[in-house]
């Protein structure tokens, strides 16, 4: 069940106008609607087996072996705060590449459902919440208008921040060690 997104973009049937629209998908995490920039998006993937790394904060669901690479795979939800989502027939991997601080590196984020790409225009885009947002003010890019509702847009660059992630990991292995002791 591997996807393109381009493709995916492709079947939404929405012509492309120009720089003052970004395309989006769209996705369910916990019953809240989620959207994420399509520009760094890689594949969806159907969730399956992933192998589990030690002494790894427990957001860090695992990793998967894609086409001969490591890549680890963040639970979402855990990453949030809540519950570790509970694994169905719908749940899947969106692998993406982000920017750190050794180059490129593609992640996968576990979600409930993947729903759709969306254009929405700039215009349709508000900051982010100051308050009342149930996820960290920085993992929001800002709040989309579709149609009546809003949907929260990701900057995945913070939430899956390499840098922030090994340091929670080194934490947890400090705390483990003084535990030993």
């Amino acid at each position: 069940m591997n996807h393109s997104v381009k493709k995916s973009a492709e079947k939404t049937g929405e012509p492309s106008q120009g720089s003052h629209h970004e395309q989006y998908l769209t996705f369910r995490l916990s019953k809240e609607m989620f959207a994420i920039g399509i520009l760094g998006i890689r594949e969806i993937m159907e969730y399956g087996e992933l192998t589990s790394v030690p002494m790894m904060p427990t957001f860090v669901r695992g990793v998967i072996n894609l086409r001969g690479s490591v890549v680890p795979v963040i639970d979402l939800a855990a990453r949030f705060g809540r519950e570790q989502s509970e694994i169905n027939r719908r749940s899947c991997i969106v692998i993406f590449e982000i920017e750190g601080a050794e180059g490129r590196q593609e992640i996968g984020v576990i979600v409930d459902e993947v729903s759709e790409v969306l254009e929405i225009a700039n215009a349709d885009i508000e900051p982010p919440p100051g308050f009342g947002a149930r996820i960290r003010p920085d993992f929001i890019a800002g709040m989309g208008k579709v149609g009546q509702r809003f949907v929260i847009i990701l900057d995945m660059q913070q939430v899956v921040d390499v840098e922030e992630m090994a340091e929670l990991a080194q934490l947890q292995d400090d705390s483990a060690d003084l535990l030993e002791e």
